[in-house]
Parts: C-alpha cells; sequence; structure tokens
C-alpha cells in the first residue's frame, strides 16, 4: 500500500492492481466489466497470459465472458462493493503512477504500458487469423482518479484529452504500428477509466478540455505515466529477447 505522496490508496496482489476510491465514486470507462457510466469504489487492473484463449484452449470457457471473470476476482480480492475492471498482458511490475495537482485540484494516472499490439487509428482490422508474430504485452490501460466533480460532458471530455496526450507521446516516440506502418496512435485493446467524486463531494467541473486547468493536469498525468511506461516496456523487452 502506498501512502503520503499519492492520495489514492492502492496495492498490488495476485497480479492485480488494485485501486481503492475511499467510498463510491462517478465511472467512465471503456472497461470489459463495469463499462460505461457507473457508481465503483474499487478499479482493477488485471494481469493474465497473452492471447491467453490461444494459448490455453482448454480454459477458452473462462475468457468466453471476461466481465464476469473479472467481478468474480474482485470477490476473491476482497473489493465486493462496485468495482471496474481491466485486463493487461503487462506485468504489474510495470505500473506506472503519476500525480499532478494545482492548489486544492489534482488527478492522479495509473498507467500499464505495452505497444506490441500498436495500430494507427484507421488501419483496418486483422481478418483470418493473419498476424503472425510475438504475442507480447501489448495493451495501454490508462486509469484517471481525480477530486473534482465532473459532469457527464467533463468526463467524455477527460476520456478524450487523455488519448490525446497518449496519443502524442506515441508519435513523439515514433511508435509504429504493428504492420509496420508509422504513427501508431495506440494499441488494438486499449482501455482507459476516468473517475471522479460524486456530486457535492468535490470541487464542480463542467467542462475538462484542454483549455481548462484540470484538461492541462490529466494532460500532463497521461503523458508521464505513458512516457514512463514506454520506458519500462523498453526494458521489459530488452530482458526477455
Amino acid at each position: 500500500m502506498r501512502k503520503g505522496r499519492l492520495q489514492t490508496r492502492y496495492r498490488v496482489t495476485q497480479q492485480t492492481l488494485i485501486i481503492d476510491l475511499g467510498g463510491r465514486g462517478r465511472v467512465l470507462s471503456s472497461a470489459p466489466q463495469g463499462g460505461g457510466f457507473t457508481a465503483a469504489s474499487h478499479i482493477l487492473n488485471h494481469q493474465v497470459e497473452s492471447n491467453p484463449v490461444a494459448k490455453a484452449s482448454h480454459q477458452a470457457h473462462r475468457w468466453s465472458n471476461p466481465a464476469r471473470y473479472l467481478k468474480r476476482l474482485a470477490v476473491t480480492l476482497g473489493a465486493k462493493r462496485g468495482t471496474v475492471g481491466l485486463m493487461t498482458a503487462v506485468p504489474m511490475t510495470q505500473v506506472v503512477t503519476v500525480r499532478a495537482s494545482s492548489g486544492a485540484l489534482w488527478v492522479e494516472c495509473f498507467a500499464t504500458v505495452g505497444v506490441t499490439n500498436a495500430v494507427r487509428a484507421g488501419e483496418w482490422p486483422e481478418t483470418g487469423g493473419r498476424r503472425t508474430g510475438t504475442a507480447t504485452p501489448g495493451t495501454i490501460n490508462l486509469i484517471l482518479v481525480t477530486n473534482a466533480c465532473l459532469s457527464s460532458a467533463a468526463m467524455v471530455g477527460a476520456v478524450q484529452v487523455a488519448t490525446e496526450s497518449k496519443t502524442g507521446v506515441l508519435r513523439d516516440h515514433a511508435v509504429p504500428s504493428w504492420t509496420g506502418q508509422s504513427g501508431a496512435t495506440g494499441t488494438g485493446t486499449d482501455a482507459v477509466v476516468i473517475a471522479c467524486r460524486l456530486r457535492g463531494k468535490g470541487p464542480w467541473h463542467a467542462y475538462s478540455g484542454t483549455h481548462t486547468v484540470i484538461g492541462a493536469l490529466i494532460g500532463r498525468t497521461v503523458a508521464r505515466c505513458v512516457s514512463r511506461g514506454l520506458a519500462k516496456a523498453k526494458m521489459w523487452r530488452e530482458r526477455h529477447s
């Protein structure tokens, strides 16, 4: 458990990052478990084997419903109240955390970064199993937590700013698509989570675009997380090549 510098409590156990929001908060995400708009007390980022269905076809039923699997995992880990759950093949030893603040307002980012599954938005999806090569970790999961209370529009705006920031870092580092095309904008399995306070429990923000303070904080924390995550991913590849 980390305390002090980071406001939000979290721990890593059983290959899972467990973020405790300290009570129910509003959450918007593209997560396989608890996705969309919801209220939750915990956010999980669980490490699984790369392409688990292909590697363990006899356990395919286990992965046929990721939401159910993650919900059961949450109960096992003691996060019995509302949860949002993500999956990644990136080891939890590579979790990156960054916090930025302005006055009483703060934003924290938790990220796991892998880019072997990188794509450029607009590329046609693979078909017929034509993708070959390594099955190394290749997902960028971003979890943003703030003490602000965001309007629904501002939560969507936060997703937009986080995505712009992530893509900017990938472009700065010249990360290519898995097809070899230049200018990857993300990976094919990225997920993003925005968690904020309930109405009346934090400073109200109707907007979160790049011309706002909270938008700037989101952009900075994501950029730092993805940059550090890319460095960790590079070291991981070098050790396992």
